[in-house]
């Protein structure tokens, strides 16, 4: 599963591995590394994984080479099976602490990146970059091969430019080209929307994984019908039992963020897993004007009770 920012968070983990039967290696949010250098509480907790019962690689951000030595060596004691160097994000904020994209156009300060980051822990690195800026600087190959001459375990493309953020189509052919031109093992990502669609990638482009985000979202089964479709060459739909999942991630987020966090943040969930279910445009809008968890819960279970009902009439 793709790492991303306010979505893969211990909560979430819990409910892909749980779905997934440990089938699907699992990533952290972003931790930024400026941020672990100066003690942020919030960002600190992030990186820990301690107390996970399955592997869970860390994702650093940043764009400090001198950060990340530090960073890695905390983020090994944390717990951490893997770490992963964020250089494909196109947000903002991300850009202006020349980190992500914008890491592969000083394609000198990211292989120093890796390097300290390899040379500060035992754990292996992999880095996650995109085709390029835009379509006029696409340098998708020549940064693969530098992550490979410093030190990466393995690589992800996104075959999408900076430029392009999330719209548009990626572009499968230049993760092929990607995998064409380096000796690790290449993960593609990008528009894969089904099983068969990563199946699809897989036989494309000849990648070693494929990595799956937003198509996800409200959506997990996807994860393990993927996986089940890329180790037997076929695969039998998992049953979707929303109701079931859905409230068990509200009580994951309220054992980890509180109650009050836990509401919050529970609302961007109800509206992917309630997405084209029965009247569920009236559920949303009666769940996003509610102010107390438990009554939350209730509304949701409420909810889904006349859901299934009304596809039973």
């Amino acid at each position: 599963m793709a790492p991303m920012a306010g979505i893969t968070d211990k909560p979430m983990r819990k409910i892909v591995f749980e779905i997934t039967k440990g089938r699907v290696s699992l990533v952290s949010e972003m931790v930024a590394v400026n941020a672990l250098s100066f003690k942020n509480a919030k960002t600190y907790r992030i990186a820990d994984v301690r107390d996970e019962p399955y592997p869970v690689i860390v994702q650093l951000m940043g764009g400090e080479a001198e950060l990340f030595s530090d960073a890695a060596k905390l983020v090994t004691d944390l717990g951490a099976s893997g770490i992963d160097i964020n250089m494909g994000c196109p947000v903002r904020k991300v850009l202006a602490a020349k980190a992500g994209s914008s890491l592969m156009t000083d394609v000198k300060r990211a292989q120093k990146i890796i390097e300290k980051t390899v040379l500060s822990t035992h754990l292996p690195v992999s880095v996650k970059f995109r085709k390029g800026w835009d379509n006029e600087h696409i340098n998708a190959v020549l940064f693969a091969k530098m992550c490979e001459q410093a030190g990466a375990s393995h690589i992800t493309i996104h075959g999408r430019t900076k430029a392009q953020g999330y719209s548009g189509y990626a572009d499968w052919d230049i993760i092929r080209a990607v995998k064409e031109n380096v000796h690790i093992p290449v993960i593609g990502n990008g528009d894969i929307a089904s099983a068969q669609s990563g199946a699809d990638m897989m036989r494309q482009t000849k990648c070693d994984a494929v990595m799956i985000g937003r198509a996800a979202l409200g959506n997990p089964w996807l994860l393990a019908d993927t996986a089940q479709m890329l180790a037997t060459g076929d695969v039998i739909p998992m049953k979707k039992d929303v109701y079931d999942v859905l409230m068990r991630h509200m009580l994951y987020l309220k054992e980890y963020y509180g109650p009050k966090i836990a509401l919050g943040l529970s609302r961007k969930y109800v509206c992917w897993y309630s997405k084209n279910l029965f009247d569920a445009k009236k559920f949303r809008e009666s769940y996003m004007k509610i102010n107390d968890f438990d009554l939350a819960i209730q509304t949701a279970d409420d909810y889904f009770k006349n859901a299934r009902q009304g596809d039973e009439e």
